[in-house]
């Protein structure tokens, strides 16, 4: 599920080395590359750099739900050390893009980092109740639009021809899709098996609530509603849509078996089964909708750009 710390990369490994007798060289290298790509990919990327950043916001989240928290800080129960690893293993995420920001020279990053400041500052409340089931639900589809998100911004990266910055995001995607798959959506499909009622009323308590991102309470100081903003721009270039979710939702009904699901269910919970495989087909008429209102909306001016419009 995850890597030994010995076999995992780290950011240096992918930026110029600060010992290294041509750094300078190799940081206008980058600024010169990054140069060529437009604002509105580094609105994106910057937004997606925060929501890493947040990494105590998730660790408070997890130790929240219950029978799963870290008691002593350093418990060797396995949900314990699970939560702390993972953790690790995100924060080289957020380095790695903070970094690279910081060499590009094409973002503020004082408004980036008061961003990320006032985001742990505001924690999060996505509905979870302190419910392990609920949690492991919203993980699941946590990881996967994380994944989604930085696959779309290695792929943009590299139509830019910004091949390193591709292979950060790619890399990056990679370790966010093998923890739904290897750990997250493993513990849903477990959860299905062992307390198939339970988990079913928990997977459609989440679909009524919405998977709201982590990086909701997002603030810079100026812009009461730079998520609003932000996501329409994710919408608008294509990097995190509404077009995912669906197919998230539709993903993860056929991982966990969710429509064959029969032996034992209650009536409530033949009804929740019933929103649940009934949910995707209603929102995919939406999104159209929702392509042509991003599309339709006006200019946003984002200070981690130095308030330029997009």
């Amino acid at each position: 599920m995850l890597k030994p710390v010995e076999k995992s990369c780290q950011p240096h490994d992918f930026l110029p080395d600060p010992c290294s007798e041509d750094f300078l060289d190799r940081v206008m290298e980058l600024q010169n590359r990054a140069s060529e790509i437009p604002d509105h990919y580094f609105v994106c990327l910057v937004g997606d750099m925060i929501t890493e950043k947040a990494l105590p916001t998730y660790l408070s989240m997890l130790h929240s739900f219950d029978g799963v928290c870290d008691e002593t800080g350093a418990s060797l129960t396995p949900w314990a050390q699970w939560s702390r690893s993972w953790t690790a293993e995100e924060n080289r995420h957020g380095e790695l893009l903070n970094k690279y920001l910081y060499l590009c020279e094409r973002v503020d990053m004082r408004q980036v980092e008061k961003t990320v400041q006032y985001l742990i500052g505001s924690g999060m409340d996505v509905g979870l109740e302190n419910n392990p089931y609920l949690g492991f639900v919203y993980t699941s589809f946590q990881e996967r639009a994380t994944a989604i998100a930085h696959g779309n911004t290695a792929k943009q990266a590299l139509e830019f021809g910004e091949t390193n910055l591709a292979k950060i995001c790619g890399t990056i995607a990679s370790d966010e899709k093998r923890h739904e798959a290897a750990a997250y959506a493993k513990i849903i499909q477990k959860l299905f098996d062992i307390d198939t009622d339970t988990t079913m009323l928990a997977l459609a308590d989440m679909m009524k609530k919405k998977i709201t991102m982590p990086g909701i309470l997002m603030y810079d100081g100026e812009d009461q509603n730079l998520y609003d903003h932000y996501s329409t721009m994710a919408q608008r270039m294509g990097v995190y849509t509404t077009d995912d979710y669906v197919d998230m939702l539709e993903f993860f009904v056929k991982r966990w078996n969710v429509e064959r699901v029969s032996s034992g269910l209650s009536g409530e919970e033949k009804r929740a089964q019933d929103y649940i495989c009934d949910l995707a087909p209603k929102l995919r008429k939406l999104v159209e909708r929702s392509k042509a209102k991003a599309k339709e909306a006006p200019l946003f001016s984002f200070s981690w750009i130095f308030n330029r419009r997009v």
